[in-house]
């Protein structure tokens, strides 16, 4: 069994016998994949959770749509809110960077650590908390009070940029062009340890040497080569980190997961999308400058 690159996806609660819905994949990309005999093992594996819970509807695609975009939506408003009270009081910005990102990490370990990844309250909280960080974070990329680039433009573009990946990568998905195997689940999962590994390391050694390594641009935020690098390769590791975050909720359409696991994965989906979001956003600030 695959695991994806967001780990909110590892726990969520399976449930057999409820009916099967369509998914993410096509029949034809996911049928040499998945085999009767590999079903049974999956929901065995996980089936044992719900013995005594009642029965309740199999997840479907439209479950997973419908989470998503409530939860993206929440983010959203949020995010106005956010953009709107920082760009009117820009001493918030900061405390709401701070504080949204520290509290959406927290409920995010919350619903993986805790295996409440199908609470909607939790997922939506996130939701929530997150737009307070990346309105703010968006605002001093693109305002010169925070030694921004100006012009916000660049959160349109940004925004645009990172559905056009989303689409993009779920076309690939869906025709099959790059198959979710084992060997490349685990290569993602690396890539995102080693990345996860460097941008800690460069936040530790900016403590003590200006602009750290340098992943992320000299000691007045501007884009070198290196850092220019570093932020491409991160959009292509969430990039293909997408295709993961399919094959696992196909896997949980497949295995018949109970209605409510489609909000865990609108949360995995969601994080996926922002840290997209944000690596794009850091990237085209980088050619603004220059």
């Amino acid at each position: 069994m695959r695991t994806s690159s967001n780990p909110v996806f590892k726990n969520l609660p399976r449930q057999e016998g409820v009916g099967g819905y369509a998914n993410f994949g096509s029949g034809a990309a996911a049928a040499g994949q998945f085999g009767n005999q590999q079903y049974g093992e999956y929901g065995q594996q996980y089936g044992q959770q719900f013995q005594q819970a009642p029965a309740t509807r199999a997840m479907t695609i439209d479950d997973v749509v419908t989470k998503t975009g409530i939860t993206l939506a929440v983010l959203t408003v949020s995010a106005i809110i956010s953009f709107a009270l920082s760009s009117a009081n820009p001493s918030l910005a900061p405390l709401f960077v701070i504080g949204g990102g520290i509290i959406g990490l927290v409920l995010v370990l919350i619903a993986t650590f805790g295996r409440k990844m199908d609470n909607p309250a939790i997922v939506l909280s996130y939701a929530a908390f997150e737009g307070l960080f990346l309105g703010a974070l968006s605002l001093m990329f693109t305002d010169v009070t925070f030694g921004g680039v100006g012009g916000s433009a660049l959160i349109g573009q940004a925004v645009l940029g990172t559905f056009g990946v989303f689409f993009g990568m779920l076309v690939v998905y869906k025709t099959g062009a790059i198959r979710v195997t084992p060997r490349f689940t685990r290569m993602i999962i690396g890539a995102m340890v080693g990345v996860l590994v460097l941008t800690v390391g460069n936040l530790i050694a900016s403590f003590f040497m200006p602009g750290g390594f340098g992943l992320r641009g000299d000691e007045n935020g501007n884009g070198t080569w290196l850092a220019i690098v570093f932020s491409l390769v991160c959009i292509a590791i969430a990039a293909f980190s997408f295709l993961l975050d399919f094959d696992s909720a196909d896997q949980l359409i497949r295995a018949q997961a109970p209605e409510k696991a489609a909000w865990g994965v609108a949360l995995g989906l969601t994080i996926t999308l922002v840290w997209l979001y944000v690596e794009i956003l850091r990237l085209l600030s980088y050619f603004q400058r220059d």
